[in-house]
């Protein structure tokens, strides 16, 4: 069937990114998955799937599984940076490694990743890139500042990399979920500062929130899949997209937000111009 797909999907271990392969393969389409080990994926066997282990901070490691990709595959219609973890705390309780760890996966994974896929993309004349980004990379939460960081980060790159590659076919697009029921909310997912400062005790009581929340998540990512297809079928896909109702309204609300500010300061925005 011409509707049917080769994907790429990093962090396709757990959460949404397994939750993807495996509904994406029920339905006939091709995937490359990768993971740090590729022992995750011993569960899963179909001629259609392609595990690869893969170093997402190594740009060799990223071509490779690339190649590899385009050699069983034929081509690669949509990549999907999935692969990602939280960070929480307050800034100056996060060290420089914690901070630079987040960004390495969240973010410059990213980039990596796209600069390695690009030049398949651009001599298909076609592709679509999702980056999974965060809805707290565009309506941050109480004490995820760096991870926040890092999403808003990765939601601007792809704003920018949709003008940019437009021209050649290639579609861009940021995701951004809110609450889904994974294991995100579990240690493997979620890393919190080593460094705890008494005075920002208010953030541990948000981050238990969030925990209060586990299984109780309005998301389900058994759904994702069919809101990919979708996604990748339409002609003029948006660039952003709010997966969950909660992520919508917290995207609303920011958006009420920003207009009443904009529009408050709108003289002062106006006095800097010349006379």
């Amino acid at each position: 069937m011409d509707n049917l797909k080769v994907w790429y999907i990093t962090g396709s271990s757990k959460g949404i990114g397994r939750s993807l392969v495996k509904q994406l393969l029920s339905k006939g389409h091709k995937i490359a998955a990768t993971s740090r080990q590729v022992s995750a994926f011993s569960d899963i066997a179909s001629e259609n799937f392609l595990p690869l282990e893969v170093d997402l901070t190594n740009d060799k490691s990223i071509a490779a599984s690339l190649e590899k990709t385009i050699n069983t595959f034929g081509k690669i219609d949509a990549i999907v940076n999935n692969a990602g973890y939280g960070i929480g705390g307050a800034i100056e309780e996060l060290s420089e490694q914690e901070i630079n760890d987040n960004f390495n996966i969240n973010f410059f994974a990213v980039v990596k990743v796209i600069q390695q896929a690009l030049p398949y993309l651009r001599n298909q004349r076609s592709g679509h890139i999702i980056n999974i980004s965060s809805i707290a990379g565009f309506a941050p939460g109480l004490g995820w500042s760096i991870y926040s960081s890092a999403k808003f980060a990765v939601t601007g790159l792809s704003e920018a990399l949709s003008v940019d590659l437009k021209p050649l076919n290639i579609n861009v697009t940021a995701i951004l979920p809110g609450l889904f029921r994974t294991n995100f909310a579990k240690p493997d997912s979620i890393a919190f500062s080593e460094k705890q400062i008494d005075e920002y005790s208010f953030l541990r009581a948000a981050h238990q929130r969030m925990y209060d929340l586990d299984g109780k998540q309005l998301g389900n990512p058994d759904k994702v899949a069919d809101t990919f297809i979708e996604l990748v079928s339409n002609q003029n896909p948006p660039t952003l997209l709010f997966l969950g109702s909660d992520a919508h309204k917290r995207a609303t609300n920011k958006m009420a937000q920003l207009s009443q500010e904009i529009e408050q300061w709108k003289t002062v925005s106006f006095s800097t111009d010349f006379e």
